[in-house]
């Protein structure tokens, strides 16, 4: 079945799970994935039965872009309330309640954006209870149909359970015409699937987590394709723009169906997390996708070198106190609740090395198996003249180093991070990933 037929079933409820048999489905009403869509734009919002008060909410840049074209197409058949961000917003706790404030007399929000724009409205949204639909304006990272928000809450980036749109539409001349850096935010976003379902694949073979396979069943089609014809995509290809967004739409409709973002975010996102929380003074603005394709970069080498021998675990020596010590009273605490949860004592590491001893051979072959080398991860960046290493999204080595030693404190996922860490490796490996 074909990307495009994926996303038909999915949406009708009709996609067969291969590991269960049963038919699945998504929360999301409508999809539209057009080389343009102009002039369509109030037909599908008329097919998501939303009230007549709608607030449409975007920013400067893409209220320019197709905020100010959505406003006019649904103008007289609806009372539209324009509601434009100023700078440069933040998806934070902040933002949020200034959305909720401004649409408080709506009946649903229409999202124009991305990230930043769709990850707000998503969560306001489902705060106020209000449905919401989503026209993008960049391919710029796989959160557009998840049910999750990135949000920053009092300094911490957590995800949040948050709601699917209603409708998602994509005018791929609009994405194609997008900054190329946003392009390649979108592709350094796609790039950690290999990563991050080797890190939740780990988990599940050693620690018994829950697993699926189906996230990953939805994205085969369209990756090969993408990959391989990078420099392609950045030249304008409508061909391989839809490769790229088909690999958006259905990893975020693959968390939705798990219900959390594990299949798409592990140990790669807990460095770009611990970045984004922590990140120096005055760095330059840096788009999450351009970030991510970097420390998926080195989650991979990570990834590649600790499935070289079966490790050895001890128990974590962190406690409270050192938490609080290194991230404050608040931060501390809130991270302390969440790496509390996978902290190995005495008891648990012992288990683990029970079944490191009696598993590694089938974790170093069925995680080998579905990850990709981090030479060809770089080689499709480079391609695309994406960024490769830390200085070039604006981090010293010292700082970076930091985040990727220290990350998986911040929540509670195991992944090759923390293996690394209980195994006394990670230290050795900073220099060189």
């Amino acid at each position: 079945m074909a990307g495009a037929e994926k996303i038909a079933a999915l949406l009708a409820g009709t996609y067969v799970d291969r590991e269960s048999g049963q038919a699945v489905g998504v929360a999301t009403q409508a999809l539209a994935m057009e080389p343009a869509l102009d002039g369509a734009e109030r037909e599908l919002v008329d097919g998501l039965g939303f009230g007549r008060r709608l607030a449409v909410v975007s920013d400067g840049n893409t209220h320019a872009v197709l905020g100010a074209r959505v406003e006019r197409a649904l103008a007289g058949r609806y009372d539209v309330q324009s509601i434009v961000l100023p700078g440069t917003p933040h998806p934070d706790d902040s933002t949020v309640a200034a959305v909720r404030a401004a649409v408080a007399g709506s009946d649903a929000l229409i999202a124009v954006g991305s990230g930043t724009i769709n990850d707000v409205c998503k969560y306001a949204s489902a705060l106020d209870g209000k449905p919401y639909a989503v026209f993008g304006t960049a391919p710029s990272m796989n959160g557009y149909t998840s049910v999750n928000a990135a949000i920053t809450v009092h300094g911490h980036k957590l995800s949040l359970p948050a709601q699917a749109p209603a409708g998602v539409f994509f005018d791929l001349g609009v994405l194609a015409a997008a900054p190329k850096r946003l392009i390649r935010a979108g592709l350094g976003d796609s790039l950690c699937r290999a990563t991050a379902q080797a890190d939740w694949l780990l988990s599940h073979l050693l620690l018994g987590t829950p697993y699926r396979q189906l996230p990953f069943d939805l994205l085969a089609d369209d990756e090969g394709p993408l990959f391989a014809n990078a420099a392609d995509l950045m030249a304008g290809d409508l061909g391989v723009m839809r490769n790229l967004v088909r690999t958006l739409v259905l990893a975020g409709f693959g968390t939705a169906i798990v219900g959390h973002s594990q299949p798409a975010s592990q140990g790669e996102h807990l460095i770009s997390h611990y970045i984004d929380m922590f990140e120096p003074a005055g760095r330059p603005p840096v788009f999450h996708g351009e970030q991510v394709g970097v420390t998926t970069l080195t989650m991979a080498r990570l990834q590649e070198r600790m499935l070289e021998r079966a490790p050895r675990v001890v128990a974590d020596t962190l406690v409270r106190g050192d938490l609080v010590s290194r991230y404050g009273d608040e931060i501390g605490v809130s991270c302390w609740s969440e790496f509390d949860k996978k902290r190995l004592d005495g008891q648990r590491a012992e288990a683990l090395n029970g079944a490191i001893e009696a598993r590694w051979p089938q974790v170093v072959e069925r995680v080998g198996a579905i990850m990709l080398p981090s030479a060809g991860l770089e080689a499709v960046l480079r391609a695309a003249g994406a960024d490769l290493t830390p200085a070039a999204i604006h981090l010293d080595d010292a700082f970076y180093r930091g985040a990727v030693g220290h990350c998986r404190e911040i929540r509670n996922r195991y992944t090759f991070l923390d293996l690394a860490a209980n195994a006394g490796r990670l230290d050795g490996m900073l220099a060189t990933l």
